[in-house]
């Protein structure tokens, strides 16, 4: 079995996969932890989760926040027995970055093309919804082009909250009606309607620039309530970044 950490700015998702197939995961808040904290975390999920330590063969994490890194892979150094490898452009991705900073290149968007391109094929658009929302472009011959970069929905809740005193707290629904009937109702329409509006915009730009238009995959937390209302959106893959730190870790054959 292999272990798996995607390591965001606001969440950290924990995976294990017994070959190709996710068999569990964890969405968790990231957070300055000790390794201590971070080794038994992992240990009680297994154990919840009726998995032996000894059964976990390997170990590699993304992370797109430096200052965690080094706990979780100490933690599970020292509680599972692993080194857990980075992810990085120095392993081999098997993906030719036309970037001007290659290695400028994060973590996540670099596992996002990596799983697109192996599940979806090319050309192709990774559309990912979390704390910001990425666009990652790939080309028809596998190219990573470049993308976009937004604030998304909670960073955009966050700041309205804490420039205006009278606003309530939100859940992120989308209303019926666009014209919303009260104020929650209108910054639920504001904060939904107003990132799909976005990220329509944004894949047709795209789509002109490339020449034509191309199979659209979104992933993170916000995908499937952002792609249930696009024009743009062909499909949902909520472990598209998990199923990267896998075919990476096998592309390297870092089990060997």
């Amino acid at each position: 079995m292999l272990l798996v950490f995607d390591i965001g700015n606001t969440n950290t998702v924990m995976g294990i996969y017994d070959g190709e197939k996710l068999v569990n995961q964890w969405r968790l808040t990231s957070k300055k932890q000790t390794s201590d904290e971070v080794g038994f975390m992992v240990l009680g999920l297994l154990s919840a989760s009726g998995i032996a330590k000894e059964n976990i063969k390997g170990a590699i994490f993304g992370s797109v926040v430096p200052s965690l890194d080094e706990m979780f892979r100490e933690g599970v150094r020292k509680y599972v027995g692993l080194e857990c490898i980075r992810v990085s452009t120095k392993l081999n991705t098997g993906l030719k970055i036309k970037m001007k900073n290659p290695t400028g290149l994060g973590a996540d968007r670099l596992l996002n093309a990596v799983a697109g391109i192996e599940k979806y094929g090319t050309p192709l658009i990774v559309v990912d919804l979390g704390t910001a929302i990425t666009f990652d472009v790939i080309s028809e011959d596998g190219a990573y082009l470049g993308g976009i970069i937004s604030p998304g929905m909670e960073l955009g809740m966050e700041s309205l909250f804490s420039r205006t005193a009278k606003l309530p707290q939100i859940e992120l629904v989308a209303p019926e009606n666009y014209i919303g009937g009260n104020t929650v109702e209108a910054i639920q329409s504001g904060l939904i309607y107003g990132t799909v509006g976005m990220v329509d915009k944004v894949i047709k730009g795209i789509f002109k620039e490339l020449g034509g238009p191309c199979r659209v995959v979104a992933t993170g937390g916000h995908a499937p309530i952002i792609a249930k209302y696009s024009n743009r959106v062909d499909s949902v893959d909520p472990w598209l970044t998990l199923d990267g730190l896998r075919i990476l870790y096998e592309r390297n054959n870092l089990g060997k």
